[in-house]
């Protein structure tokens, strides 16, 4: 009797480690396959082949190592591309998958150019050709993130889980107000953000600024993205007074230069040979350094004289014009419009001129001062009625800022 009992215990144990054995077998085949779907594509359904473009190739090359589809040829397929896709623009180092048939891995299917992280080529062969340029679904999520510098702007950000490149469009919001290299340990700032992400969670970074504020020399700025005109291009940024956050003027038409005369009522002209006023700042550049625009305008005259040399003058508003001398080549014309920075011109020695440089002259309410001793304004105030709206903009937006800060410092 006991030794019945003993092999009927070792059948009954013997049969569940059977069932232990398939039942992992099944779970390790169902892991064995996961399905995969990518680029609109079900991946199992295809022998697949992920690359990347090495220097040479192109569509044509990749396609002749395969079969294509009957009475289909790889000139064919490359025009219809042409239509939807400039095929100069693919790059070496970009990735590219070949979808053929899973018994037949030399007959292709469908061929993927991946251009970007959101934006992919599909070139579908399977009917007949299809070719479309399709983004990856992506989502957008809104907060609000307030916080103590605790090391770098970069640093504190990454921190709090945001793209750490936000610190360098901050720093180009507020280049005018502050000097990120004197902020410290304590010093806070708030900002309103749009982040981007991928459907399955993968972050792509900052989308948008909405506001922001940081707590400068013990005063709050605030920065707030605006557009006067619907029409423009590019906002500008406003306090929440409606200032602007960046001054109407460069300090220089040059990116790089050096100062060799001020405004003054008496100089000896070097040309000339005799005591007079110098109504302009003479900056010294090597010929053809790029003349820039100080501030937005309309080209009120361009021209030559015997003693301005090639020039031109922009008038930026009823109270101020600004004229640039000595020019090697002039790159605008009368009545066009120019932006902030916009290259104008190039610097040389034409009229009197004893050396390459671009004599910077500035007048305000038609007289010409010295700007190196003018207190000059921000980005031209807006009328009443554009204040009155920007106001009742932002009013939300600044209360958001005031609501999380609150918040997060009392904690």
């Amino acid at each position: 009797m006991k030794y019945l009992l003993y092999v009927l215990l070792l059948l009954v144990s013997f049969s569940c480690q059977n069932n232990e054995k398939d039942k992992n077998a099944v779970e390790k085949k169902i892991k064995k396959e996961p399905i995969i779907k990518k680029y609109g594509f079900t991946f199992n359904d295809f022998t697949v082949v992920e690359d990347t473009l090495q220097s040479g190739d192109t569509f044509s090359t990749i396609l002749e190592t395969y079969t294509l589809p009957d009475s289909l040829k790889t000139f064919d397929v490359t025009e219809k591309i042409k239509d939807s896709f400039n095929i100069k623009n693919i790059r070496a180092g970009k990735p590219f998958i070949t979808l053929s048939d899973k018994k037949n891995k030399k007959n292709i299917k469908a061929l993927v150019y991946v251009q970007d992280k959101t934006s992919y080529l599909v070139v579908d062969l399977r009917d007949s050709i299809k070719v479309e340029v399709k983004k990856r679904p992506t989502v957008i999520k809104r907060r609000t993130v307030a916080a103590e510098l605790d090391g770098s702007l970069s640093e504190t950000l990454s921190r709090k889980g945001v793209s750490a490149s936000l610190a360098n469009e901050l720093a180009q919001i507020y280049k005018y107000s502050i000097d990120f290299f004197k902020l410290k340990k304590g010093d806070k700032f708030a900002v309103t953000i749009k982040e981007k992400y991928f459907e399955n969670g993968e972050y792509l970074g900052v989308d948008e600024v909405e506001a922001s504020y940081f707590e400068y020399k013990g005063k709050k700025i605030y920065a707030f993205p605006y557009k006067i005109n619907p029409n423009q291009k590019k906002v500008e940024y406003f306090d929440e007074k409606a200032s602007g956050a960046k001054s109407m003027f460069l300090k220089a038409p040059l990116s790089f230069f050096k100062l060799t005369s001020k405004f003054t009522t008496r100089r000896f002209h070097p040309v000339q040979f005799t005591w007079k006023a110098h109504n302009g700042t003479d900056y010294a550049a090597p010929h053809g350094t790029p003349i820039k625009t100080t501030a937005s305008g309309v080209v009120e005259a361009t021209g030559y004289t015997s003693g301005n040399g090639n020039f031109v003058k922009v008038k930026h508003n009823s109270k101020y014009a600004t004229q640039y001398l000595h020019m090697s080549k002039i790159l605008v014309r009368r009545g066009q419009s120019v932006t902030q920075g916009q290259i104008i011109g190039k610097v040389g020695s034409t009229g009197l001129a004893t050396g390459p440089h671009v004599c910077y002259r500035f007048w305000k309410n038609g007289v010409q001062v010295d700007p190196l001793r003018l207190k000059l304004p921000t980005s031209e105030p807006m009328t009443k009625k554009q204040k009155e709206k920007y106001l009742a903009h932002i009013a939300p937006l600044k209360k958001e800022l005031e609501d999380v800060t609150a918040k997060t410092f009392k904690e």
